[in-house]
């Protein structure tokens, strides 16, 4: 073989290899694909079940959980204070002491979440993680340059805004409430719900107007 043809070889190995997924991926399709075989597993199960976590399980518990709190006083005092034990009273099923804290955003107040050591985030009540939030990059930026962060989300914070990042472990997790936003007197519970992004839970977007919504 010559060397051209040899380049050329290399070359498509290359491009055949960057299409693969990562080898744990890989992992887990060969489980699933056996699983499906032998008839123990739907073939569209796995599928399925993802959209509905990442889409609906999660984010939506946490929705949920916000609109109620926006809705009653009494309730919010109480996330703040226990911030499991008021989750349950919205979803019920979450374990008692789940380690996971509320924090409010206020107009003077602005919080964001990061996991500095590798990327610890409420699975069990907001669902998957966003594959940014694991990034190298935005766990280390979140800390150095936040408002930096936020800026590339859009998210400019006002003058004389104080910017809170917490640092999620395995033993404390956090959760952003953001600020009701104006214009959404009468609404409902649900309607309420459907304004609240897994983002602004995490702190990256803190405006949830539904005039910015529609935009």
């Amino acid at each position: 073989m010559s060397s051209h043809d040899s380049a050329k070889v290399t070359e498509l190995h290359r491009e055949l290899h960057s299409h693969l997924p990562p080898e744990p991926a890989l992992r887990l399709k060969a489980l699933e694909t056996v699983l499906v075989e032998k008839g123990f597993l739907a073939e569209d199960a796995v599928d399925k079940w993802l959209d509905d976590y990442s889409e609906n399980v999660g984010p939506m518990n946490g929705a949920r959980v916000i609109a109620r709190a926006w809705s009653d006083a009494g309730f919010a005092d109480r996330l703040a204070a226990d911030t499991p034990a008021a989750f349950s009273e919205v979803i019920p099923g979450i374990a008692d002491g789940y380690p996971i804290v509320a924090v409010f955003n206020t107009p003077a107040t602005h919080n964001l979440i990061v996991c500095t050591l590798c990327s610890c985030y409420p699975l069990g009540i907001l669902g998957m993680s966003p594959s940014w939030y694991k990034s190298t990059e935005y766990r280390a930026r979140a800390v150095r340059d936040p408002r930096g962060v936020l800026a590339e989300f859009g998210t400019v914070l006002p003058e004389g805004v104080e910017l809170k990042v917490w640092d999620s472990t395995s033993d404390r997790r956090y959760m952003v409430v953001p600020e009701r936003p104006a214009g959404t007197e009468g609404w409902s519970e649900e309607e309420l719900a459907g304004l609240v992004t897994r983002n602004s839970m995490i702190g990256t977007v803190r405006d949830l107007s539904p005039a910015r919504g529609a935009a």
